[in-house]
């Protein structure tokens, strides 16, 4: 399902979701197919199923016009011992 038929169906709503299909330009993933799990009520919620999200999910509130994933780069050094 495209972005914008989720946004129809759930007008300001966090939505649980599946990612089907995606992409990535420079520093973003963007998101192009998705797949609905379920609508969420409470913000706090939301919050909880994104932290413990398993992989290849998003939350997202449908208040955004498309769903970009910003990819951050861990840099790390190890010690020398």
């Amino acid at each position: 399902m495209k972005w914008d038929e989720v946004r129809k169906i759930f007008p300001e709503r966090y939505v649980l979701l599946q990612i089907l299909e995606s992409h990535i330009e420079g520093d973003k993933k963007l998101i192009d197919d998705v797949a609905i799990i379920r609508d969420i009520n409470n913000p706090k919620e939301a919050t909880r199923e994104l932290v413990h999200g398993k992989p290849g999910t998003l939350v997202y509130h449908t208040a955004n016009e498309k769903i970009e994933v910003l990819i951050r780069k861990t840099v790390g050094f190890r010690g020398v011992m």
